[in-house]
């Protein structure tokens, strides 16, 4: 019965706001890909978002191979968008506002590099953490840990080195 605590007490450093919310929206989303899935057969992912999109205008093979799926895909991305922007204009605790104090131009290459990790690493981590890791897939169970292999050394370097994360 002393163990109970101790659990409790380690849980409540990293998650000092509870994790109530946190394990509702990992149902939330469970729920979502395996809704996606089961309709679809196709695993839910949003780095295939751009390449499908790509597929209303551009005849090259490439973004052909997503038109029978675009539809849902584009579907699914806005629903993320709309999702988070449901959330900050009704729960966020700073008013509805998202203020980040990075610079616009480290935001562009950090979106520029997961961009390229995502077509190198055949998916993001949408796809191999949630709909990978969740069908037992061994490519994603070595995609995820490479994800976070690189994660946190790259974050070891960059303090390392002393680059600021904030001006």
């Amino acid at each position: 019965m002393s163990e109970l605590p101790l659990f409790v007490a380690l849980l409540s450093d990293p998650f000092p706001n509870g994790i109530s919310h946190y394990a509702a929206g990992g149902l939330l989303v469970g729920l979502g890909v395996a809704v996606i899935y089961l309709g679809t057969a196709i695993p839910a992912g949003a780095s295939t978002f751009l390449e499908s999109t790509l597929s209303y205008t551009s005849n090259l093979s490439r973004f052909q191979q997503y038109r029978p799926s675009r539809d849902w895909r584009v579907v699914f991305t806005l629903g993320i968008v709309a999702g988070a922007a449901i959330y900050a204009v009704t729960l966020s605790p700073q008013d509805g506002l998202w203020v980040t104090e990075v610079e616009w131009w480290r935001l562009l290459i950090g979106g520029v590099l997961i961009g390229i990790g995502t077509r190198v690493g055949k998916g993001c981590t949408s796809g191999h953490g949630v709909c990978g890791v969740g069908s037992v897939s061994g490519a994603s169970f070595v995609g995820v840990a490479t994800f976070l292999l690189i994660a946190i050394g790259t974050a070891q370097l960059v303090q390392a080195v002393g680059v600021a994360g904030l001006p």
